[in-house]
């Protein structure tokens, strides 16, 4: 099934890409959530409407890239989270926590799509995130979790 994709998804591609995958695929996943629309004709004039906002939104150079992690990577992060007398939080940390901490510390503005935490934050500490900038550079950042 020919989809046109309006975000951005790992291993198959970007925001704008029409891309051809399997219908269950398509059709249980990549729509309901969002990720996608079915092609059609019409839809052509979408994808050129989804490219423009494309690239009003995303960092077009490594130059730019590169001077977006030195921001980050000079801001401490600091995330208050309800947790138990262990240090075991209720729930746990996500990437869209991660993005409005950053914001709220002073950093840049990022997307939580490209927040990646490698494995679940569950617990009190000092914990590494990456954050996913360019094709060709991401910024490793610390994240402080303390109770709230």
């Amino acid at each position: 099934m020919k989809i046109i994709l309006t975000h951005e998804v790992s291993g198959l591609g970007t925001a704008g890409d029409v891309v051809d995958v399997k219908d269950g695929y398509a059709r249980n996943y990549l729509v309901p959530r969002g990720f996608a629309l079915r092609w059609t004709k019409g839809g052509e004039k979408d994808v050129a409407q989804i490219r423009r906002a494309r690239k009003i939104h995303e960092i077009a150079t490594i130059e730019q890239a590169s001077e977006v992690k030195a921001k980050l990577e000079g801001t401490k992060v600091v995330l208050a989270v309800r947790s138990g007398d262990a240090g075991r939080l209720f729930g746990s940390v996500t990437p869209a926590d991660v993005a409005s901490a950053i914001v709220a510390a002073g950093g840049p503005k990022v997307d939580k799509r490209s927040v990646e935490l490698g494995s679940p934050i569950k617990t009190l500490g000092s914990h590494q995130v990456s954050v996913r900038l360019h094709a060709d550079v991401a910024a490793k950042l610390g994240v402080e979790v303390v109770a709230a």
